[in-house]
Order: C-alpha cells, then sequence, then structure tokens
C-alpha cells in the first residue's frame, strides 16, 4: 500500500504543468516609461467627492480639502501622471466655473455620469494641489465637445504661463502666484463618441486646429495627445495618423474589460462569478495584445521612428454596478480576479515599451477597477492598488527580454496562456521579475535561465487568495495583501520556483 501511495504520488507530481522562462539581462530593451503606471481621476461617482475631495471643513483628516489617508496611500504607488477631469466629463467641463471662491462657483448637472449636481469645488486649483501633494505630473484633458479654441487656449495660458497676461493675472488674483507644468494635455476624449460623435476626419482636422492654440509658455513643454480609437477602430488610427500625425505626441486608445464582451446587457458582476466568468474575463483582458500590435502597425507605417507614442488612458475591467448604487457612478468591487487583470496588463504595457508612452487606468478611487474604495471616513485599498505597488520597481527600468514557453490554462474548449512575466533592470542594477499565473486552481514550476546576469540573491513578494472573489472590504481591510515570498531558489544560473495558483509575484534579482 506505501508502495502504491509513493508511485501516485510521484505520478501526480510528474503531471504539474510547468514553465520555462529565459531572461535575457544581456539583451536590453526600451526604457519602460514609468507613465504606463498613470492613474485616472474623472468627475463621476464618488472619484472625487468623497473619495479625494472632502473640503476643509470636513471631519475626515485632511490637508486643505483633501482626504490625508488618500494622499499617503497614493504616495507609496508613484503615481507617474494623473489624467483628469475626464472622460467624457471632460467634454461638457468649462474651466472657469471650477475657479475663484468655491461658494460663488456655478454648480452644473452632470450629464453623463447619474445626472447630479457638480458644484465645481474641486477645479484647477485643487487638482494641481492633489498633483502637488502626491506627486505625480498633471495630464489635462481639454474640452473640445463642446468648447471652444479660446477656452482650451485660455486655460493653458491660466495654467503654465507667467506672463503679464489677463489669463497669467486671473490665476494669481485666485491665489497662486506661479505658474503650474503641465506635462501632458489632451485634445478632447472619445471625440468618436461622448465627445463629439465626430469622423475621424473631420476630428483629425480639429486636433489640427485647437493644437495650434495650444502654446508652450517659457519653462513649459506641453505633450499632446489626439484622442484615438475605440477598441478594434484600426480606420480611426490610420486617418488620424495621416492627417494629423506630425502635429501628435502621443495617440490614445481606450479598452474596456468586460467578461460578456457585452455593451448592452449584463456586464456580469464583479463579486459573484464562476470560473467560466473568470477565465472570459482574462481572455478578453488578453486580447490588448492583438490591440497593441495592429495600432502599432499603422503607427509605424506614418512614424517608424516611434516618435508618437501610444497611450492607453482608459483601460480595465468593467462590470454591472454593484447592487444598489446609481448605476451612473459606475461603483464596482475589485478582486483577486482584478489583480490578474492588472498584472497582465501592465507585463503587455512593458513589453510594449517601444511604443507604449502612457497608460491610465479606470479609475483611480470608487470608480471600475479603483486603487481605493472609500466609504465616509474609511479606506480600503483594493487588490489592484496591491499590484500597482508591487509593480512600480519596474517604472523608468530598462526592460529585459523575457522567452516564456507556458501551459495553457484550458476551460473547456478553450485555453489561454497560464504563464505572463516581465522583467526589467533598475538604475541600481537589480533586475526584478514579475509574474502571473491566471490558473486559479493550479501552481506551476517556472525554471528561469538568467542569460548574463549572476545572481546571488532573490527575494519577492506575491499576492495570491484561497477564492477567486476574495476582495477587500471596510470590515476585513487586508483580506488580499502582499506577503513575503521565499520559494524562489538560485542554482548555478537557474532560479526556480512554484507560482500560485491566481497569483502575481515580484521577484528581485541582486
Amino acid at each position: 500500500m506505501l508502495v502504491l501511495c509513493l508511485g501516485a504520488a510521484l505520478s501526480l507530481r510528474a503531471a504539474e504543468p510547468a514553465a520555462t522562462l529565459t531572461l535575457h539581462a544581456d539583451q536590453p530593451g526600451a526604457v519602460i516609461n514609468r507613465n504606463i503606471y498613470g492613474q485616472f481621476a474623472e468627475h463621476l461617482g464618488t472619484c472625487i467627492y468623497g473619495g479625494i475631495w472632502v473640503g476643509e471643513d470636513s471631519s475626515i483628516p485632511n490637508t486643505r480639502g483633501i482626504r490625508n489617508d488618500v494622499i499617503a496611500a497614493l504616495k507609496q504607488l508613484h503615481v507617474p501622471a494623473l489624467r483628469w477631469p475626464g472622460g467624457c466629463f471632460a467634454d461638457e467641463y468649462h474651466w472657469k466655473d471650477g475657479i475663484g471662491p468655491r461658494e460663488k462657483r456655478p454648480a452644473m448637472i452632470n450629464t453623463h455620469w447619474g445626472g447630479v449636481v457638480e458644484n465645481n469645488h474641486f477645479g484647477t486649483h485643487e487638482f494641481f494641489d492633489l498633483c502637488e501633494l502626491i506627486g505625480t505630473d498633471a495630464y489635462v484633458c481639454g474640452n473640445v465637445g463642446s468648447g471652444t479654441v479660446q477656452e482650451m487656449m485660455e486655460w493653458v495660458e491660466y495654467m503654465t504661463s507667467n506672463a503679464d497676461s489677463p489669463m497669467a493675472n486671473l490665476r494669481r488674483a485666485n491665489g497662486h502666484k506661479e505658474a503650474w507644468k503641465v506635462k501632458y494635455l489632451a485634445v478632447g476624449n472619445e471625440s468618436w463618441g461622448c465627445g463629439g460623435n465626430m469622423r475621424p476626419e473631420y476630428y483629425a482636422d480639429e486636433f489640427r486646429r485647437y493644437n495650434t492654440f495650444v502654446k508652450n509658455y517659457p519653462g513649459n513643454k506641453i505633450y499632446r495627445v489626439a484622442g484615438g480609437s475605440n477598441g478594434d477602430d484600426v480606420a480611426w488610427t490610420e486617418a488620424l495618423m495621416a492627417n494629423a500625425g506630425k502635429q501628435m505626441d502621443g495617440l490614445s486608445l481606450h479598452n474596456y474589460t468586460l467578461p460578456t464582451g457585452n455593451w448592452k446587457g449584463s456586464k456580469g458582476s464583479a463579486t459573484e462569478f464562476d470560473e467560466a466568468a473568470w477565465f472570459t474575463t482574462l481572455k478578453h483582458t488578453l486580447q490588448m495584445e492583438d490591440l497593441l500590435k495592429k495600432h502599432s502597425a499603422i503607427m509605424d507605417k506614418y512614424d517608424p521612428e516611434k516618435r508618437v507614442g501610444l497611450v492607453v488612458d482608459e483601460w480595465g475591467t468593467w462590470y454591472d454596478a454593484t447592487p444598489g448604487s446609481n448605476p451612473g457612478f459606475l461603483q464596482q468591487q475589485n478582486t483577486m480576479r482584478d489583480a490578474v487583470v492588472a498584472g497582465l496588463n501592465l507585463h503587455l504595457f512593458q513589453n510594449h515599451a517601444d511604443r507604449v508612452s502612457m497608460t491610465n487606468i479606470a479609475q483611480m478611487i470608487n470608480v471600475l477597477q479603483a486603487m481605493i474604495l472609500t466609504d465616509k471616513d474609511k479606506m480600503v485599498l483594493t487588490p489592484t492598488y496591491h499590484v500597482f505597488e508591487m509593480y512600480n520597481v519596474h517604472q523608468g527600468a530598462t526592460s529585459l527580454p523575457v522567452q516564456l514557453t507556458t501551459p495553457d490554462y484550458v476551460v473547456g474548449t478553450e485555453k489561454i496562456p497560464a504563464v505572463s512575466a516581465a522583467a526589467s533592470r533598475d538604475a541600481a542594477g537589480k533586475v526584478h521579475l514579475s509574474l502571473v499565473n491566471a490558473n486559479p486552481n493550479t501552481p506551476i514550476t517556472v525554471s528561469c535561465t538568467l542569460a548574463g546576469l549572476t545572481a546571488k540573491t532573490v527575494t519577492g513578494r506575491v499576492l495570491t487568495s484561497s477564492a477567486m472573489q476574495d476582495r477587500n472590504t471596510f470590515a476585513a481591510p487586508d483580506a488580499v495583501k502582499p506577503q513575503p515570498f521565499t520559494g524562489a531558489k538560485l542554482d548555478s544560473g537557474k532560479l526556480t520556483l512554484t507560482l500560485p495558483a491566481k497569483s502575481v509575484l515580484i521577484l528581485t534579482l541582486e
């Protein structure tokens, strides 16, 4: 009996799936633009009001109206760039309504998101205060849909000019003497849809017109982002590159992950899902690889030097809203499934570092695939937050090619790669290898050859959970959080480890 049991155990062990990997430290690639880890904060639901802004008179601890707990959490992410004020909201936002004494600012109806009254208490000055408090660069989205060329031109002057000029003097009168830096500016948002339902050739001309009046004032040079495609609309990219490619610095791309792939019906629950929904979510999110290749190929045709960056400034999971919440607020929970989605997409972006210059996950707080959830004075960090924190070692590092052979994760008649990987070397010479196991049931053995790297130590952290649906709540805020990983071993130039089921792992090799 003992012999039979031992034989069965050995048979099971031999059947365990395995992945092999070669990390080419001797073939450094492109620098990973730190902006790949960008964030997005729209006037949508409780992202701004309640999530970021509580007002100076709030009992919630704050700095000039901005929540202290949120500031501290975001500083840990090393947020490189923050996109604001939208989204669809940007093309109905008129910036002059959001400056001056708050009690005198006119209110508006947020027609896109829930039909609620927007009091404009969080405007230009408050946004730049937030950027300074968390140490991030500003990515401002201008109003093309319902705004004017003059309005955008004057906003740029208000934000970035130190001249003795009308808009600069208006900024001074409102309490900010020195100009801010606006490193990135989008000329409109989703002009194919909520930003104006334009044809690509028409928008290309509008971009050229508006962009002409976006001035670089002394001390500030703006990276101009044209409104790009919705998902796989390559015809839009073709028209924009052909007609306005020479005028832009970046071209946006928006793509969301829906478990059902269906915009018109149910998108699926954020928390009540089975393995079939887990699988379809990951299958759909991996379509980002095809989108990056298709749009990059068109951009290469018009811009072989890769001067124009691909800016994926809206991405992430999109589920049905939390039951009982305002459906226009796009509030959803965030599980281990979202952590895996984040890891997979960040790997794709890094592995296309030669073209992808920025991405901005949607959104930062309380909306869609959020980093942070708040409820009055309570705050919780999501599994997605932890992936961004673990991966911030890749920001600004040099990408290192990885050659991966992975088993498949199979559900029914469909399959996807079970393991995803990316690697980089930072300025201090440390090599970081990140790995994702998309299989929620099965650990996978990974054997890695280190080419051009002699590592003496390996340390790591892993994010995993016992169930696919595990998440952090206000009652249990630490249910899913990174833990030390001690299962990686170095021996004769080889790295070996067992990657837990449904996990995201970061290793440091020195």
